[in-house]
């Protein structure tokens, strides 16, 4: 559905909001459709460079580079549970991010990746609300 279509649909239903308010929250909804497709296609685990038990694998993120790389490395390093954490960019022409994480046992390497994600986000929301504060004082 149309980001048009959903306003329509919102003012036929009668309600009470301002177009602004329907248009964001039209906005919010079509972002976290976009997400879950992208999601499902931008992280592929390479299957021929994991372990049985799980606690080795090799991740291929796409349309990525250094900057997540280096930080994601970073975050998921931070984790106690986790013994190796390394990425690579196969070649600069390419958007694609191999990531290899090595866990001692007590997790999975998928678990350590989504801990590291979730990480991520959190330091980077934290980071964006002292910012916004900042700005605001």
């Amino acid at each position: 559905m149309s980001t048009e279509e959903r306003i329509a649909k919102a003012e036929s239903e009668d309600v009470e909001m301002t177009n602004g308010d329907a248009l964001e929250n039209v906005e919010e909804e079509d972002i976290e459709d976009q997400e879950e497709e992208s999601l499902k296609t931008k992280i592929k685990l390479l299957p021929q460079a994991t372990s049985e038990d799980g606690t080795c694998a090799s991740f291929q993120i796409a349309q990525e580079d250094h900057t997540l790389g280096n930080a994601l490395r970073y975050i998921i390093m931070k984790n106690p549970e986790v013994e190796f954490c390394g990425y690579s960019i196969p070649h600069p022409s390419e958007e694609l991010l191999n990531l290899r994480i090595q866990t001692y046992g007590n997790i999975t390497a998928v678990d350590a990746l989504q801990k590291g994600l979730d990480d991520l986000i959190d330091l980077c929301d934290a980071v964006k609300d002292k910012f916004v504060q900042r700005l605001q004082s």
